[in-house]
């Protein structure tokens, strides 16, 4: 295969990692994000204070396009040193079904982790309580993404 074709589909693994890990994000942040408008309303109509803590759950699934840019900067690395190791070439099947499938799981880890999130704006407006257990199982849920990013990377060390 020509190299160029190779580094191109390289780059296109990593593109994808970000793309399926940003995707994610959007759609964790935006079901955060509603749950915590709803929990604000809720604390407003009972002229309860607004808990400040929220956006910190809104917030949290955008880690996961961080973990994706990481893949996305892996990659990139992989698909430039075929210039100085021509054999590395031969990785991009390996390296585009890992940009492919693990965007694909750390987006869903962001999905899940806006879930998660939603739950915890809901309980922490209605009872003021558990934001220790609430962050520990947002936590919970963002290792998953970790951990893919960590052992993608590892893979082709």
């Amino acid at each position: 295969m020509d190299a160029s074709l190779a580094t191109a589909l390289i780059k296109l693994g990593g593109v994808a990692a970000f793309s399926f890990a940003a995707i994610g994000s959007a759609i964790g942040t935006g079901t955060a994000g509603m749950a915590g408008i709803g929990a604000w309303k809720k604390c407003f109509a009972q002229n309860k204070p607004a808990p400040f803590i929220l956006l910190v759950f809104i917030g949290a699934p955008l880690s996961q396009t961080i973990y994706g840019l990481l893949m996305l900067i892996n990659f990139n690395k992989i698909a430039n040193s075929i210039a100085t190791d021509p054999s590395v070439a031969a990785l991009w099947p390996a390296v585009l079904g890992a940009g492919i499938i693990g965007g694909i799981a750390v987006g869903v880890s962001a999905w899940y982790q806006g879930k998660t999130s939603a739950a915890a704006n809901d309980t922490i407006a209605e009872t003021g309580q558990g934001l220790t257990n609430c962050i520990i199982s947002i936590g919970i849920v963002e290792t998953v993404a970790l951990f893919v990013t960590f052992l993608v990377g590892m893979a082709f060390k």
